[in-house]
């Protein structure tokens, strides 16, 4: 193990929540995930258009699927209404976009599909997750926050916004 990754994960073993749990789901689990498919990329992109205000081109997604990048969706009551991309290399995975639809968040759907994107990464070998935040977006940071995540830092002007362009904290879980 590198020895900055040994300093951080002592470092964010004071931090990190026990994950025994593991996402808490329940035997009756509502989200069904699966890997997420070349057809998809039409009702992903418009749920991306639905909840972000700078949404992601369907080009994106295409180029992620085609890179072999590990993507997902979530059904719910028969439609995507969640996905996940992440990438892996060299021991370390980095979440590129996570997403639910408006009308599930809040019932724990989104630290299920979290809790899923890091077994894989885990199963995958990355030692360590990162993602990116808006600085403005506390429920999400809440999330990350009470699923293991430590912020480790901040990346200026990072995401556009209707008024520029808003800072990034940057967040990291051992895995």
């Amino acid at each position: 193990m590198p020895t900055w990754m040994a300093r951080m994960k002592h470092w964010m073993h004071g931090n990190q929540h026990q994950h025994a749990q593991d996402s808490q789901l329940t035997q009756e689990q509502p989200l069904t995930l699966r890997d997420m498919r070349l057809d998809d990329v039409r009702p992903v992109h418009a749920l991306e258009c639905r909840v972000y205000a700078f949404p992601w081109e369907a080009e994106a997604f295409r180029d992620c699927l085609f890179m072999k990048y590990p993507c997902w969706v979530g059904e719910y009551k028969g439609s995507i209404c969640a996905y996940g991309i992440l990438s892996i290399a060299a021991g370390e995975a980095h979440l590129l976009n996570i997403c639910l639809a408006p009308e599930i968040q809040g019932k724990g759907l989104g630290r299920v599909l979290l809790e899923h994107l890091a077994h894989e990464a885990r199963t995958r070998g990355a030692d360590v997750l990162f993602l990116e935040v808006r600085s403005s977006n506390f429920r999400a940071i809440a999330l990350y926050q009470s699923s293991g995540f430590n912020e480790i830092g901040s990346r200026k002007g990072y995401y556009p916004a209707a008024g520029g362009r808003e800072d990034a904290i940057v967040m990291a879980r051992m895995l």
